[in-house]
C-alpha cells in the first residue's frame, strides 16, 4: 500500500517538473516572440521609416543542424530508457506483491 502512495507522488512531481519546465520555456521565449518595433520620431517631429527587410540566402548552417539531431536523438533515447525501466519495474512489483499475497 505504501509503494502506491510513493508511487502516485513520484508521478504528480515528474508531472509538476514537467510543467515547471515548460512555463519556465514559455516565459522565457515569450518575450521575444512579442517583440515589436515602433517607428519613432528623430526629434524633429519626423517619423522615421522602418528599417528595410533583410532576406537571409543561405538557411541554418549544417553544423547547427547537426546539433538539434543529435539533441533530439538524446531525448528520445534517455525517454526510452526510462519508460523501459518503469514498464519493467512494474512487472516486478506486481509479481512480487501477488507471491506475497499468495503466502
Amino acid at each position: 500500500m505504501k509503494f502506491f502512495k510513493l508511487k502516485r507522488a513520484r508521478s504528480l512531481g515528474g508531472l509538476l517538473a514537467g510543467l515547471g519546465v515548460l512555463v519556465t520555456a514559455l516565459v522565457a521565449t515569450g518575450g521575444a516572440a512579442l517583440a515589436m518595433q515602433v517607428p519613432g520620431t528623430d526629434g524633429g517631429g519626423d517619423v522615421v521609416p522602418p528599417p528595410p527587410v533583410v532576406t537571409v540566402a543561405g538557411g541554418m548552417p549544417g553544423w547547427q543542424i547537426t546539433l538539434i539531431a543529435v539533441g533530439a536523438a538524446l531525448v528520445a533515447s534517455v525517454l526510452a530508457v526510462l519508460a523501459d525501466r518503469t514498464w519493467s519495474a512494474r512487472g516486478r512489483v506486481g509479481a512480487a506483491a501477488s507471491r506475497a499475497s499468495e503466502a
